[in-house]
């Protein structure tokens, strides 16, 4: 990536003498462009939408989890939301997370829970559960297949609507069923960005744990503590969001989010060895500094989801 640098005035002895843009100081040297293991990176400044980094960035890969930003901005554009709204936990849900092996909320069959609280079942531990949960309430159709499929519809026409050309889901969750589920950097980036105009998104993807006091069953309560997954959130100061995922053709997934003074960056790293650290290395590069060298990876507890 070229960087162009604006010629400097210097005032010197009296004098001032314009300094060519091609004889700048170590101490204006631009930063490095970063050297990331994902087969595919790109970032945006959020507020212009301009790229900052790109590599590979229009190359056709599956997201796995990442799927669940678009899962998630579906439901918050979706007419007349009411983020109070009850939906109860079916065995189908729970049902298909164990078949599928996918990463799961813990969600009980019978419970009830918001909208708000699946959202954040959804983004923090990944939940594959609550993805068919909000899938489900959210479609339309006479039976849990067809509206399943009607929200997945509008995850596409949503892709549409934003432009995204190399983008198709055919989940609600980022289990590919046809592997026909799948995006590049640049359009996850700027789906993110669509995501992030939402308050409730941001609020959502930014915590790093959220407890829920849902109704049992039973009648009676029980509390949900969900641990987010992106373990940015905490170790890279200014980091806001977003998503992880791993799938075995995806490979691990992150897309990313931090602010610092007034500037936020949105970035994705498809396909990556090594994704906290190139998230890292990126928004060093956007904001240059050099937290990457020294970012300690926020540890999740015993027992927490993994993705």
């Amino acid at each position: 990536m070229r960087v162009r640098r604006a010629a400097t005035v210097v005032l010197s002895s009296g004098l001032l003498i314009a300094a060519s843009p091609f004889a700048a100081t170590s101490a204006q040297a631009a930063p490095a462009v970063p050297t990331v293991s994902a087969k595919s990176a790109f970032m945006l400044d959020y507020a212009s939408g301009k790229p900052v980094y790109k590599k590979g960035a229009d190359t056709r890969r599956q997201m796995a989890s990442t799927t669940k930003i678009v899962t998630a901005a579906t439901v918050l554009t979706s007419p007349n939301l009411n983020l109070n709204r009850k939906i109860t936990i079916q065995k189908t849900y729970t049902d298909y997370v164990v078949k599928k092996g996918g990463s799961s909320a813990q969600l009980k069959v019978g419970d009830v829970l918001t909208v708000r609280q699946l959202l954040s079942a959804l983004m923090l531990p990944s939940g594959c559960d609550a993805a068919y949960a909000l899938a489900d309430a959210f479609g339309t159709g006479s039976n849990t297949a067809a509206r399943t499929k009607s929200f997945i519809g509008s995850m596409n026409r949503k892709a549409a609507a934003l432009g995204l050309k190399n983008t198709k889901y055919d989940s609600f969750d980022g289990i590919s069923q046809t592997g026909q589920n799948y995006t590049s950097a640049n359009d996850m980036a700027l789906m993110t960005r669509h995501a992030f105009t939402n308050p409730v998104f941001r609020e959502v993807v930014k915590a790093t744990k959220y407890v829920a006091v849902a109704t049992a069953s039973n009648g009676k309560k029980r509390t949900y503590t969900w641990y987010n997954t992106n373990k940015l959130l905490g170790s890279y100061s200014g980091a806001v969001g977003v998503k992880t995922g791993t799938g075995t053709a995806a490979g691990p997934c992150l897309v990313f989010a931090a602010t610092r003074n007034g500037k936020t960056y949105i970035g994705v790293a498809l396909n990556g060895t090594d994704r906290f650290t190139d998230a890292a290395k990126l928004l060093d590069y956007g904001f240059k500094s050099t937290t990457a060298k020294t970012m300690q990876l926020r540890s999740l507890p015993a027992g927490a989801q993994q993705d």
